[in-house]
């Protein structure tokens, strides 16, 4: 049965935010677990979480929960495109319709989530990238049919970009009302702000 599956990237060390992102709190949980459940709810069949600093305390994190499992990424400090590879590496042969890759400090919620796969799905898309006010953010979603590409990115050629930019004219741009699809908490000014304004 063919599926949906999502990349969730927790691998780094969080320097700029001083603590750990993935433990980080959120709307009554840690910021990891929110993750997991808006994807799992917003139609993702599998989430791959992508682990490498103190992924011992990660783990514990995601103990138990349904559809999820995490995959470890050692070459982590060699840059995100070591992690999406990781993630890929676990997939195995299952058949898939859509991949959706995600990093850990980019909170949204299920409804999004929802929305962005239902585009992408109903179209047929290669790619599909969310906008806000025409800014692109995130996650991406990308066509099974990239998988091999995916799979050969680095970080000399900008990885997931690069893949982007080979395919501009069959990427499908979503405009959402939803400033979310643009957080991305780096640093704790970004991370306070965000959470004034409803995050």
């Amino acid at each position: 049965m063919a599926a949906v599956i999502a990349i969730l990237l927790a691998a780094g060390e969080s320097r700029r935010m001083g603590d750990l992102k993935a433990l980080l709190p959120w709307q009554g949980t840690s910021l990891l677990k929110h993750q997991v459940a808006s994807l799992r709810a917003g139609g993702v069949d599998r989430v791959v979480v992508v682990l490498g600093h103190r992924s011992d305390e990660l783990k514990a994190e995601l103990a138990g929960i349904e559809g999820v499992a995490w995959q470890l990424n050692p070459d982590y400090l060699q840059g995100k495109t070591t992690s999406i590879k990781a993630g890929l590496s676990s997939l195995g042969s299952e058949q898939l319709d859509a991949l959706l890759i995600l990093n850990v400090d980019q909170p949204r919620n299920a409804d999004v989530i929802r929305s962005l796969l239902k585009e992408h799905l109903s179209q047929g898309s290669l790619i599909t990238i969310p906008t806000h006010n025409g800014k692109g953010g995130h996650p991406i979603i990308l066509s099974r049919s990239l998988l091999d590409e995916l799979r050969d990115i680095d970080e000399e050629t900008y990885g997931i970009k690069a893949v982007v930019q080979r395919h501009l004219d069959a990427t499908r741009r979503v405009e959402m009302d939803a400033p979310e699809v643009l957080w991305d908490l780096n640093t704790p000014e970004e991370y306070q702000r965000v959470l004034e304004a409803g995050g």
